[in-house]
């Protein structure tokens, strides 16, 4: 079966469209790609888009959704986060049982933000 599909947008819900604009541009540095009125996308370098709108419910528990950013520098990542005003939930680790290196902070909306760099091969071509 052939698809026709250009791309992905995962959509979630805010209480505060303006705070999450700030901190998905000015603080991850993520590129406004559309801005609906009601709701707001943000392009992913890499491929793919996430957008926040004020008519949806914020849908989380303690411990997702998980919104994770790769990066090649986890350690860049969080120096620019830091110095941002932000505080992230510890300073970056690598763990051992995803091969992966990372940090994690929360958004506005409480959602769980993950900056991950994979230490093998075989993870995303960034």
């Amino acid at each position: 079966m052939q698809n026709n599909y250009d791309g992905l947008i995962v959509f979630l819900g805010t209480m505060d469209l303006e705070a999450t604009d700030r901190f998905y541009k000015e603080v991850l540095g993520l590129t406004l790609y559309k801005d609906q009125g009601l709701c707001k996308i943000y392009d992913v370098p890499g491929g793919g888009k996430i957008g926040f709108c004020s008519h949806l419910s914020i849908c989380k528990s303690s411990d997702e959704p998980i919104i994770t950013l790769v990066t090649k520098d986890v350690d860049l990542a969080y120096v620019n986060l830091t110095t941002s005003g932000m505080h992230p939930h510890g300073e970056p680790q690598v763990n051992t049982q995803f091969n992966i290196k990372n940090f994690f902070t929360t958004d506005p909306n409480g959602y769980i933000v993950e900056i991950q760099s994979f230490l093998d091969e075989g993870g995303i071509d960034i």
